[in-house]
């Protein structure tokens, strides 16, 4: 098993982590869901084993230790995180770190996962930064997944509040302080054409997994008989995908077929 190591936020990260909190999710039955969801999308038990995957911003572990446990895939998973809110230390190799740069050589990962993490890493240079780095571990030919909340829906997933993400960054963050007495608006919505374009300008290819993944969720979470799972297991396919567009959250499977190396190499710990 994985032992469990974490590194020293060091003083480069005082400023950002003072000003951006942790979203994690701590249901943990809720990420072992997310990680079977993950594993089918990418058709993991169809790739070449034992992988070597990443999550970035673990959170509680959840879905690092899904993998990192699985009765039949032979994954090696590292994890990595700004804070430490763990409530699973097996499975992995946890890393913690003080932003985007990942402490990991470069083509090392076969399989990386970002869950709901570009929205929070900062800026467009940040969240630029972010998919440089997984372009740089990630081995050529291999996979990445990627899911991040759409920026015209209408409520916003983490305050709640009805056309949020629809805002300027500076209207955010006085209609926070006016409704939610918080100061600081610490995350930066994307639309599809946005994060498509940071997609390939990082240098991958991707595949917007809309409707797949929502025949998957279906799948999962609402058994075959139930009046729901029976209206939708009808419905037509151009209307399948219109609700694929729709969806509440953006999916993407995503890779490239040529590494992009960097002068930084690290070795993991």
């Amino acid at each position: 098993m994985p032992s469990n190591h974490q590194g020293k936020v060091g003083p480069d990260a005082s400023s950002a982590l003072d000003t951006r909190q942790p979203h994690a999710v701590l249901d943990l039955p809720s990420r072992r869901l997310k990680g079977l969801k993950i594993e089918r999308l990418l058709d993991l038990t169809a790739r070449p084993q034992p992988m070597r995957m990443l999550e970035v911003s673990t959170g509680s572990d959840g879905i690092a230790n899904y993998f990192g446990t699985h009765p039949q895939l032979r994954c090696e998973m590292d994890a990595v995180d700004v804070y430490d809110n763990r409530l699973i230390a097996e499975g992995c190799w946890y890393h913690q770190v003080t932003g985007t740069q990942q402490p990991f050589a470069d083509i090392f990962f076969g399989v990386v996962l970002t869950n709901h993490i570009s929205e929070h890493v900062g800026d467009e240079q940040a969240q630029r930064a972010h998919l440089a780095e997984l372009h740089r571990v990630l081995r050529p030919n291999r996979i990445g997944y990627l899911a991040v909340p759409n920026g015209w829906m209408l409520a916003e997933p983490h305050e709640g509040l009805a056309f949020l993400s629809w805002l300027p960054s500076r209207l955010r963050s006085l209609y926070l302080r006016w409704s939610r007495g918080v100061a600081f608006h610490d995350f930066k919505p994307l639309t599809k054409l946005k994060i498509q374009k940071l997609l390939r300008e990082s240098g991958f290819d991707y595949r917007n997994l809309g409707v797949t993944a929502l025949c998957c969720t279906l799948e999962l979470e609402r058994p075959r008989g139930s009046p729901f799972r029976s209206m939708f297991d009808h419905l037509p396919d151009p209307l399948l995908s219109t609700l694929g567009a729709l969806n509440l959250t953006l999916i993407y499977r995503f890779w490239s077929e040529e590494a992009k190396s960097s002068h930084v190499v690290a070795s993991p710990s």
